[in-house]
């Protein structure tokens, strides 16, 4: 297969070719090690890792969920508004190009909106 330069040196980088051009002997990769029943985490074991891995996670102070959460709904309410904004106005835009074409087609400068008996 024809390599220019840079697909040569990107293809080194990543560990494909050797620095003559050389294809990478590659290895046989196994399939990982299938797991026996015996060999099943208990429940206690298990509490245990999971309490060790969440004292590892770096967990936002209280000021900083307040601000995020804040940010959030700031922006939600903002989209919220523009986003019904621009409905609003498409709606009407659509309903006035509706309306006076109705009313040309009629021969008519406007309908009646309801009947009434």
């Amino acid at each position: 297969m024809a390599m220019n330069r840079e697909q040569k040196r990107a293809a080194q980088k990543a560990g494909q070719l050797n620095a003559d051009g050389s294809q990478v002997a590659t290895r046989d990769r196994r399939a990982p090690a299938q797991r026996l029943k015996t060999e099943r985490t208990k429940p206690g074991e298990f509490v245990r890792e999971v309490r060790a891995e969440l004292k590892k996670v770096s967990w936002p102070t209280k000021q900083e969920v307040i601000r995020y959460s804040t940010i959030v709904l700031v922006a939600l309410v903002v989209f919220t508004v523009f986003v019904f904004a621009i409905d609003y106005a498409f709606g009407e835009l659509f309903r006035l190009l509706l309306d006076t074409g109705t009313a040309r087609s009629l021969g008519t400068t406007a309908l009646p909106s309801a009947v009434s008996y």
